[in-house]
């Protein structure tokens, strides 16, 4: 049997991929992320994530402040490339690397993200890293069990459901049960393969949908 291995530790680094580019969070993404969260939508987006966004862009650099002297979680800024502008962001959380463990998690993906390819190569990019670049065994996402878009969306890009913990946290004073998703090593390179084929730019048309749907196959 071999004997597993201890991942490596993420560090800041930018992520780079063909629609977009995820940089470390700095003061630089502060008035994009402003932007990004400046929608009439706002309490729906927000009604999942652990807390409402900063409402100007002296508290968005403050959050960005705090967030930056973090070696656990690790902000990322989901930047479009064909405008250059941050249109949301994600987290590598939950860090254990001695087991080979990550999470991604906090995401927020603003109108121009979310339901897109971007969003969808976003994923892919942290996945990318951390199987093939740092060797983590397993990549964790997890969300309120009320959550359901959320969870068709880990559904969506190859994740596992593995159960519901019960009253599991409290946030924004309410009891979350949590919905565990999960994608193994072994499972990774099936799921890559399914990911590349979708993100292809021949499968979409000139109006950017979707010409085939992504899937996985498998299990």
């Amino acid at each position: 049997m071999i004997q597993p291995r201890p991942a490596s530790a993420p560090v800041r680094r930018v992520l780079d991929g063909r629609y977009v580019r995820l940089e470390p969070v700095s003061a630089t993404h502060a008035a994009d992320l402003l932007a990004a969260v400046t929608v009439p939508d706002l309490v729906e987006r927000f009604a999942y994530l652990p807390s409402d966004p900063p409402s100007s862009v002296v508290g968005f650099e403050h959050w960005i402040a705090q967030q930056s002297a973090l070696s656990d979680p690790i902000l990322f800024a989901v930047i479009d490339k064909a405008t250059g502008r941050a249109g949301g962001w994600q987290q590598m959380m939950r860090i254990e690397p001695q087991h080979g463990v990550i999470e991604i998690g906090n995401i927020y993906w603003g109108p121009t993200v979310a339901r897109t390819r971007l969003a969808t190569e976003a994923l892919y990019l942290f996945a990318r890293h951390l199987f093939d670049d740092l060797g983590y065994r397993r990549f964790e996402w997890k969300c309120n069990d009320r959550n359901e878009p959320s969870k068709r969306a880990a559904r969506r890009f190859g994740f596992t459901f593995e159960g519901v913990f019960r009253q599991h946290m409290i946030v924004r004073g309410q009891s979350r049960d949590t919905a565990w998703f999960s994608m193994l090593d072994g499972e990774w390179p099936a799921r890559r393969a399914a990911l590349e084929r979708w993100l292809d730019p021949g499968n979409f048309d000139t109006e950017g949908r979707q010409r085939q749907p992504l899937r996985h196959g498998g299990p």
